[in-house]
């Protein structure tokens, strides 16, 4: 299966509205945003989207709004992680159904997983699709921690396995990933504070939240990049730092939420548990974004 993904994979959070119940058209305002912004993908429903925290009705719903809000301007990628794989194959049926181009699965767990399980897991998900699927590593959320060796075996077993979202923040992943497969499986860097450093050691796209608050420079980032101009990049980088930073410590909904009200885009509130983000955060978030427009 070819891989259609590049570049700036961006990851809409989900608006809620004052009832809290989602706000569909809010959502398809801001995937209208990141388009119009050029991000190269769309990827709703991760960690930014706060896929977790959505009942199954509500998750149907976002991925289907979000699909048809993309209209198939740009490749799209939808989150699926599930406690059961039952349920992550439901989901991953309903966005196949609904258009994706494929599908991110995170395994996740309660009972710690042996490697056979978490392999059978992701077999069995790309069994029940016939699009492609990006395995994700995000230990730091998931609660599991996938090797390069157990990604390269999965990749080689599961042949709608293409690609792999890395978010240890670890440098060394990659490249123990494009050794072990002889640079044949394309890597996704989904550690912000790292975009550089995965994008020159041959990360095929950066999958972040940060366009929501500013597509120009992640953009201009990845084009300097590949015109292999790294003392651009470099620079680049540097300037949008501080706002990558802020997406770190205070967390992705959270952080781009209240980004997005300092916009004057009004996405509501994170949804219990997590917390709108702090008066102090605000300010400084505030500060951080003035400063990447002046």
């Amino acid at each position: 299966m070819q891989t259609p993904f590049h570049g700036i994979i961006a990851y809409p959070v989900t608006p809620f509205a004052a009832d809290g119940g989602v706000d569909l058209p809010r959502l398809r305002q801001l995937i209208d945003r990141l388009i119009a912004g050029g991000v190269h993908s769309i990827a709703p429903l991760g960690s930014t989207g706060e896929s977790a925290y959505l009942q199954d009705g509500e998750w149907d719903a976002v991925a289907s709004a979000s699909l048809a809000a993309v209209a198939r301007r740009v490749p799209t990628v939808v989150g699926i992680s599930d406690l059961t794989t039952a349920g992550a194959m439901r989901r991953a049926r309903h966005a196949e159904k609904e258009g994706a181009d494929a599908v991110m699965v995170l395994p996740v767990s309660y009972w710690k997983l042996s490697e056979e399980e978490i392999a059978r897991h992701v077999a069995r998900i790309g069994d029940a699709v016939g699009i492609p699927v990006m395995l994700y590593n995000n230990p730091a959320t998931s609660g599991i921690d996938m090797s390069p060796e157990l990604i390269v075996r999965i990749w080689r077993e599961v042949p709608n396995v293409t690609m792999v979202k890395e978010s240890t923040g670890d440098i060394q992943r990659m490249h123990r990933l494009a050794q072990l497969s002889g640079g044949e499986l394309p890597f996704y860097n989904g550690s912000n504070t790292l975009a550089f450093a995965a994008l020159a050691a041959g990360a095929r796209g950066w999958c972040t939240a940060a366009p929501n608050l500013h597509a120009g420079l992640p953009l201009a980032l990845y084009a300097a990049v590949q015109a292999g101009d790294l003392a651009r990049a470099r620079e680049l980088f540097f300037q949008q730092l501080p706002l990558l930073q802020c997406l770190m410590k205070g967390g992705l909904p959270p952080t781009v939420k209240a980004g997005l009200a300092l916009q004057g885009f009004d996405a509501g509130t994170p949804r219990a548990p997590l917390q709108p983000l702090g008066e102090a955060a605000t300010r400084e978030l505030a500060a951080v974004l003035a400063g990447l427009a002046a």
